[in-house]
């Protein structure tokens, strides 16, 4: 079995970014991402998707060391200030690393 070592790049924050979030990665070297509903309470109040301006989403990266650096640096110069939104790196090992 080929396993290899990534990175998994975890992004929270508000749902209206999800269109731009998704073109910005791509554009900077990701292969794919996935996107889920997210849910909570933090610095800026609770988080329920109880309407549209209170949902979050969790947009999830696998991907090369460089890459992921690459879009955690430009997620913090472009939305950090003006949005809520939250960042975290692990390793992972994948299977079909050719696929990251």
């Amino acid at each position: 079995m080929t396993t290899g070592k990534r990175k998994l790049l975890t992004v929270i924050c508000e749902a209206r970014l999800e269109r731009r979030l998704t073109a910005d990665i791509m554009t900077l070297g990701a292969h794919g991402y996935t996107v889920s509903e997210a849910r909570g309470q933090g610095s800026r109040g609770v988080r329920n998707a109880a309407w549209e301006a209170s949902a979050n989403i969790r947009l999830e990266v696998v991907c090369e060391s460089a890459v992921a650096e690459r879009i955690a640096a430009h997620l913090q110069v472009h939305y950090y200030d003006n949005y809520a939104m939250i960042l975290y790196r692990s390793d992972v090992d994948v299977l079909r690393p050719e696929k990251f």
